[in-house]
C-alpha cells in the first residue's frame, strides 16, 4: 500500500518533469531520463495492479489519440512502457472500463489545449486540471466501494483507495509543474559544477 502510494506520486512527478523538459526546454536527454523514471514506476504498477494498468493505459491511449506523442522523448518512453507490458504482462482489466477512462483522458488532453475555452472560467479550470479523468476514477472508486458488482461484462470498478493513489499522482504532477523551473535551473547549476 505504501509502495503503491509512493510510486503513483513519483510517477506523476517524473511524468510532468519529463513533459516540461521536452516541451519547454527542448532537453531530450533530461526528458528521456525523467520519462524512464516515470515509466519504471507506472510499469511496476501496471504489471501488478489492474486499476493502475487501466488508468495508465488510458492515459497512454488518450495521449496518443490526441496526437500529444510528438517528440522523440515521448516515443522512447512510450515504447519502453509497451515493452514492459509485453514482457511482464498486465492483470485482467475491463475493456469497457478502459474505454471510459481513455475517453476521459482524451477529453482532458484535447480540452487542455483549446484556446476557445480561455476566459470561460469553469471550462478553463476543468480542463487545465484535467478533471475528466479524475471524476471518472472517483466514480469508479466509489462504485468499487459499494456492496454491488457490475452486471456488465468488461465494466470493472476500482478499489476505493485507487482514487487516493490517483490524487497523489496528480498532486505530484502539479507540484512538478510548479517547481519545474527552479529544479531545472538547480540541475543546470550542478551540471556546471561537475563539468
Amino acid at each position: 500500500m505504501f509502495l503503491e502510494a509512493v510510486l503513483y506520486a513519483l510517477s506523476g512527478f517524473f511524468m510532468k518533469f519529463s513533459d516540461d523538459a521536452l516541451d519547454q526546454k527542448d532537453n531530450t536527454l533530461l526528458g528521456v531520463a525523467s520519462g524512464l523514471l516515470c515509466v519504471a514506476g507506472i510499469g511496476y504498477l501496471a504489471v501488478n495492479f489492474s486499476d493502475a494498468a487501466t488508468i495508465f493505459l488510458a492515459i497512454l491511449l488518450g495521449t496518443v489519440l490526441s496526437a500529444k506523442v510528438d517528440k522523440i522523448g515521448h516515443m522512447v518512453t512510450l515504447i519502453v512502457f509497451l515493452v514492459i507490458l509485453f514482457i511482464w504482462g498486465i492483470p485482467t482489466i475491463g475493456i469497457i472500463t478502459l474505454a471510459i477512462c481513455t475517453l476521459a483522458a482524451w477529453l482532458d488532453e484535447v480540452g487542455n489545449d483549446r484556446e476557445s475555452f480561455e476566459g470561460k472560467k469553469i471550462l478553463e479550470t476543468f480542463f487545465n486540471y484535467r478533471c475528466a479523468l479524475k471524476i471518472t476514477v472517483l466514480i469508479l472508486s466509489i462504485l468499487g466501494g459499494l456492496p454491488l458488482t457490475s452486471q456488465i461484462p468488461g465494466l470493472n470498478f476500482f478499489q476505493p483507495v485507487t482514487f487516493i493513489y490517483f490524487m497523489l499522482f496528480d498532486l505530484a504532477y502539479e507540484l512538478a509543474g510548479l517547481k519545474f523551473d527552479r529544479i531545472y535551473h538547480g540541475l543546470q547549476g550542478i551540471y556546471r559544477v561537475f563539468s
